[in-house]
């Protein structure tokens, strides 16, 4: 929902006032309302308003409500998106490092995935049990999908 100025929405006010006694019924609010796809019901648009007329400031206030509503809305599904993906990507990155597809990364598995990314020193041997220690939190010495979720979002934090 695109924001409108002030004058636009006085239009829009002025063209549902038919009568012309500055006043908005909730059956006209309601009309509109279904004409730009918002479809509610005449019961919950008066319990959201908690009148059934609304003069302009009224249907102002109502106007920038609804505004922010959907705005609301769309960083909540925009929020999804990125969070579906991610879960996709992390997903495909357990894939690479559970390499015998077992549902769980052992330290043996790490080793050799850091090692053939060359992010692997033989001096550090120990390290890689303290990594999945570190994220193992129902401490079966390797780490489940959840544990390894955890352990990407917080790297990233």
């Amino acid at each position: 929902m695109s924001t409108l100025n002030e004058s636009h929405i006085q239009r829009i006010f002025d063209k549902l006032d038919e009568d012309g006694d500055g006043l908005v019924s909730l059956d006209e609010v309601k009309e509109l309302l279904d004409k730009i796809g918002a479809c509610t019901g005449l019961d919950e648009l008066q319990s959201l308003v908690g009148k059934t007329s609304l003069n302009f400031i009224d249907f102002l206030f109502f106007y920038e409500a609804m505004v922010k509503k959907n705005n609301e809305e769309k960083i909540k599904e925009d929020n999804n998106i990125i969070d579906n993906s991610l879960e996709d990507d992390l997903v495909e990155a357990f894939k690479v490092f559970d390499l015998n597809g077992d549902g769980f990364i052992s330290c043996e598995e790490l080793q050799k995935v850091l090692s053939r990314l060359g992010l692997w020193d033989e001096k550090e041997g120990s390290d890689c049990k303290n990594m999945i220690h570190m994220y193992d939190t129902n401490l079966d010495g390797v780490l489940d999908f959840e544990e390894f979720k955890n352990m990407m979002l917080v790297s990233n934090s």
